[in-house]
């Protein structure tokens, strides 16, 4: 029985990056850029959307397709959120080399991701209207926003499925096959865009399918994918059953992340709403532009996260606290490298890709540039916080992690609006928030870590 489970976790090595031994630094740089690269190519692709139904659609189609973009990031940040669960318990068990549980967390997380990704539709579907409403949509805009979104509700099974499914493979070690099937299903997204709206006229309705049946071709191959592996991770269909143990485990750190990325989303409504409050449609323009150039230096740092979340989370379920140290210095380390370098690149690329969105306004193109200067400079700054709240988590920590975050982030905004804000009326005062909150937040979660794993270390003598 030894020799089997020796046998398959040296399988589950050769499937991926190896957490657990040899250089840090090189398996954290290869295992990295692949969810570097799955993120870039996930916010082009969904940038086809509103690209396609632009140019061949009208005003009202951009405008519905865009009205429902805040209520779609809440949920895709809770469903990414929820699915850190599963990556974590299957991370500690793989690094336990305790297959048994491994086994019963990638069968306990499949029916979750099922069960999840139904309510979710159910749900949606129904309150779309609802919440469409509560937005003040206008009236010509509402029922195109209610159609997009009740079909990409149609299709929140799939994106359960692939965010659940793709944490098991990341948890692994394995960060190319994510990347490969999102690059199989983008592109046949953005083929199906063309076929749905130029050739058929279907508008808003033909992206929305679009985007659905891409999302059910992801799930698709990541459920393939684990089916056929041979090691613990392997899926083994008439073998699915909800296991108490993972379960609790799942939502104990899966549902606060979950909740945490929503009111993220939350919060920077609230920010929009106070750029709104300046009445400037060039300004608010410009900031928009900016905002979507941000995601894309987002991804990078963010998938330091991700991968502090796995490496740690196998280092902690193997003992190794040794490497747990080394490990959060590292990451810590190369995103704030990451997150200089690409800030500086994007600034000076500013000009350039500002005029892409805006590309008749040089005011809007100054209030972007704007935006850029304070919040790309400082923006390594969210890195290190989203590397520390990742490698809380890995620890198996994630309480602690969202209500630090939900008050230093979240919180404090919400105070700077109705205090400092609201006595220094600039976008520049706004724009500080980012920094401050960033900031506190890290050095709180910090020395929250720095704690733990002191006290972990201890535990176990080491």
């Amino acid at each position: 029985m030894k020799g089997t489970n020796i046998l398959r976790v040296d399988k589950m090595k050769k499937s991926g990056t190896d957490m657990i031994e040899g250089p840090i630094l090189k398996n954290i740089i290869r295992y990295t850029i692949p969810i570097i690269l799955t993120g870039l190519l996930q916010l082009l692709f969904n940038a086809a959307d509103l690209i396609v139904v632009g140019q061949y659609g009208n005003e009202l189609s951009v405008a519905a397709v865009g009205n429902t973009s805040a209520i779609i990031a809440l949920v895709v940040n809770f469903f990414m959120g929820f699915s850190t669960g599963t990556g974590v318990t299957v991370a500690q068990s793989i690094g336990a080399k305790n297959n048994k549980a491994v086994h019963r967390a990638v069968h306990t997380a499949i029916p979750i991701a099922i069960i999840s990704g139904i309510l979710m539709t159910i749900i949606g579907i129904s309150f779309t209207e609802k919440v469409l409403h509560m937005m003040s949509t206008p009236e010509d805009v509402l029922p195109l926003s209610a159609m997009y979104m009740k079909v990409y509700f149609a299709g929140t099974l799939f994106i359960m499925l692939y965010n659940f499914c793709a944490a098991i493979l990341r948890a692994a070690g394995d960060t190319k096959s994510p990347l490969i099937y999102l690059t199989i299903s983008g592109v046949i997204n953005v083929i199906l865009n063309f076929i749905f709206v130029v050739f058929f006229h279907m508008d808003v309705a033909g992206v929305a399918l679009a985007t659905t049946i891409s999302q059910g071709i992801s799930a698709a191959l990541v459920v393939i994918r684990l089916v056929r592996r041979t090691d613990a991770c392997k899926l083994m269909l008439n073998k699915i059953k909800i296991y108490k143990r993972p379960l609790v485990q799942i939502i104990g750190i899966g549902l606060p992340a979950g909740i945490q990325s929503a009111l993220f989303a939350i919060s920077n409504t609230l920010i929009q709403t106070a750029i709104n409050s300046f009445d400037d449609p060039l300004m608010m323009s410009g900031n928009a532009a900016a905002g979507n150039l941000e995601g894309f230096v987002y991804v990078i740092i963010n998938a330091f996260s991700q991968t502090a979340i796995n490496f740690v989370g196998q280092n902690v379920g193997a003992k190794r606290y040794d490497r747990v140290k080394k490990i959060v210095g590292t990451c810590i380390g190369l995103v704030t490298g990451a997150g200089i370098i690409s800030g500086i690149v994007l600034y000076v690329l500013g000009p350039t890709l500002l005029s892409l969105y805006i590309p008749h306004s040089d005011e809007a193109i100054r209030w972007g540039l704007l935006r850029l200067a304070w919040i790309c400079f400082p923006f390594f700054l969210c890195g290190l916080m989203d590397t520390s709240t990742g490698a809380l988590r890995g620890m198996g920590v994630s309480v602690a992690p969202m209500i630090i975050t939900v008050v230093g982030v979240c919180g404090m905004r919400v105070l700077w609006i109705y205090t400092i804000f609201k006595m220094y009326h600039t976008i520049e005062c706004l724009y500080l928030s980012y920094t401050v909150t960033w900031a506190l937040t890290f050095m709180v979660e910090f020395i929250v870590f720095c704690c733990i794993y002191k006290k972990r270390k201890n535990m176990y003598n080491l």
